[in-house]
């Protein structure tokens, strides 16, 4: 699932890309994707891109006063063409979801892969009208979001701090992938209540946060937007590598699975030692 560093990075690359350029049309290949049907999608033609924001992990792309807001979901990707295929697209064949295309040409894809279809697209007048960006939290890397404001959010907290990382209401962008990489950085388990975090605990979270997020961030700049998976990839040290040794200490990497995701970690960097039994107890093999 593309999170808040991909998704940036699809932000500047879309900015360079789209910023000025008049919309020729969009064209909505698979009905599940749209979940706004007023103002009609065919307004978007013949008006020019003046910005493309991010809220969390949804694009914002800002034609003249309409927002076309798209959530990634797991499986979404945008794909970029110079070029726009001439040959017309068929419903329910493949991938593709929406086609977006602009008067000189070029244009992307929005496509989603597997039989699970979660990708989403809006068109609305303000951004807040989409209830996913209406109900996020604040961003970790807003200037403004400083290691207090961090800790504040925590207050009254009972829920495990990998469940807390991920939750949009409470902190936006971050998934799965990059809050296993931010409690591998911090050395906590993630199981660890966050009821139960000392002053001390929460400043070493608040920088691994901002440190594993900056890095990514930095690492996709300038990366076209096809290769932004791979980039992600290789920069991560333990999510999706069980299995592997840790880059940290040379450990094995292991998991927890759940219905439909797993977690990964390090045993001798973030359990002290003890490797992770339960994930609904959060007990430890003994």
């Amino acid at each position: 699932m593309p999170e808040l560093p991909e998704v940036e990075a699809l932000r500047d690359f879309l900015s360079d890309h789209l910023v000025g350029q008049e919309i020729a049309g969009a064209l909505p290949v698979a009905i599940s994707v749209l979940k706004t049907y007023d103002p009609p999608w065919s307004d978007l033609a013949g008006r020019t891109v003046t910005g493309v924001a991010r809220h969390g992990k949804f694009l914002d792309i800002d034609a003249e006063g309409l927002h076309l807001c798209v959530h990634l979901a797991r499986a979404g990707w945008l794909r970029w063409h110079d070029t726009m295929p001439t040959t017309p697209p068929k419903p329910g064949k493949g991938p593709l979801a929406l086609r977006v295309t602009l008067t000189g040409g070029a244009g992307f894809d929005l496509t989603e892969a597997g039989t699970r279809k979660s990708l989403a697209a809006y068109l609305v007048h303000d951004p807040s009208e989409v209830p996913g960006i209406a109900r996020l939290g604040p961003d970790p890397l807003a200037p403004g979001f400083g290691r207090e404001e961090f800790a504040a959010l925590f207050a009254g907290e009972r829920r495990q701090l990998k469940g807390a990382l991920r939750d949009q209401s409470l902190i936006a962008g971050i998934g799965n992938a990059y809050s296993d990489e931010i409690l591998h950085a911090a050395k906590m388990s993630p199981f660890k209540p966050v009821a139960h975090l000392t002053d001390d605990e929460i400043t070493t979270l608040y920088e691994a946060m901002r440190a594993t997020l900056t890095e990514a961030v930095e690492r996709s700049q300038g990366v076209a937007a096809g290769r932004l998976k791979a980039e992600k990839k290789s920069g991560l040290r333990v999510h999706g590598r069980t299995g592997e040794p840790c880059p940290v200490c040379g450990d094995t990497v292991r998991e927890v699975s759940f219905a439909d995701s797993s977690l990964q970690y390090c045993a001798t960097c973030q359990t002290d030692g003890k490797i992770l039994a339960d994930r609904r107890t959060s007990k430890f093999l003994k």
